[in-house]
């Protein structure tokens, strides 16, 4: 029954559209977590008047704030390009969604090379940021934008080298299979997900997915104090929000759901026993624990230099990848495990 109402069009083009249409109120709200858990982890209290209760208005006032400033665009940018930023830079993201499953039958489309389609999907933001920098006619913004992406092409390695190694666990690149993998393993019924076997991967995936964001402490290409926030310079008001807010929030939305999928069953209870809740609140409550975590890691460490950014990803995170590969091979290799 399910299949065949996913079979039909109407209803796939619905899906994409509903999750255009959850996406965007969905930064609204984690942005308000972010500056709320911020501030505890601050001993602040954060936004309190917007809204009346807890400041709950505050990232909807910072929203109509934006929509409110002036639209400039430099005269000698190429307007074209520079109006078409905002929507490269939010494509990735919103792309990933189409792939990752959120619950048993709930895909929009399941690929049979889902993860190479994501990996893929998710490297078009460095376009927008390049277009970004070229287009501003601004070379100072060009500079920005060729360091931001050094550093994001520097950590998509090691995000492709451990989504290869689960890949290797699975035996398949679709998610589904991805997800199904990390079912019952016992006659017990207990669900071991994937970051059992790689913890060293899953910390990997969490220190490429916060630089891939641009978030502290690899925040340094779109520094606001010492760059001027880098290739987007020249962007004001509606689109400086989409270009960067909007886009990171939606990125870090999109890579907390690849991290739920590949290291956190997805989907899938821990035990049989709670097979009753539905597969989507599993997914979503895996989803806000990884978005909890790449808050924590932002209000922890300080702000790492460029050099040191470059260092950890290509002496640190890369070497760290192959290894979890080699060793995840061998083991997989193995007839008794």
């Amino acid at each position: 029954m399910i299949e065949s109402v996913f079979a039909n069009d109407f209803v796939i083009l619905g899906l994409k559209l509903g999750v255009l249409l959850v996406l965007l109120p969905a930064t609204l709200v984690l942005g308000y977590v972010e500056l709320k858990a911020g501030a505890h982890m601050q001993h602040r209290m954060g936004p309190m008047y917007p809204g009346g209760f807890h400041g709950w208005a505050q990232t909807l006032a910072d929203g109509i704030k934006f929509v409110l400033k002036e639209d400039v665009i430099p005269a000698a940018a190429d307007r074209f390009v520079f109006k078409l930023v905002p929507f490269v830079t939010m494509l990735g993201a919103a792309l990933i969604f189409i792939v990752v499953p959120i619950g048993p039958k709930l895909v929009i489309e399941d690929l049979d090379v889902g993860l190479f389609y994501l990996l893929a999907a998710s490297s078009i933001g460095v376009i927008g940021v390049l277009m970004a920098g070229w287009s501003s006619a601004n070379k100072y913004s060009l500079l920005g934008a060729l360091r931001a992406a050094a550093q994001l092409i520097a950590y998509e390695l090691p995000l492709v080298l451990t989504a290869a190694a689960v890949a290797i666990l699975a035996g398949s690149l679709s998610l589904v299979d991805i997800v199904e993998a990390q079912g019952p393993q016992s006659a017990n019924g207990l669900w071991i997900p994937f970051i059992v076997y790689q913890p060293i991967g899953f910390v990997i995936f969490l220190a490429a997915a916060t630089a891939e964001l641009v978030r502290p402490p690899f925040d340094m290409p779109v520094a606001e104090a010492e760059l001027i926030t880098g290739a987007f310079t020249e962007y004001t008001g509606i689109r400086f929000a989409f270009s960067l807010f909007a886009a990171e929030y939606i990125s870090m939305i999109g890579l907390a759901a690849v991290g739920a999928t590949l290291f956190m069953g997805g989907y899938l209870p821990p035990i049989d026993a709670l097979s009753f809740v539905p597969g989507i609140v599993w997914f979503i409550a895996k989803v806000a624990t990884i978005l909890f975590i790449l808050i924590w890691i932002r209000w922890t460490y300080p702000r790492l230099r460029e050099d040191q950014l470059q260092k950890f990803a290509w002496k640190v995170l890369i070497p760290l990848s192959l290894l979890n590969i080699f060793i995840t091979g061998a083991l997989k290799l193995t007839p008794w495990i």
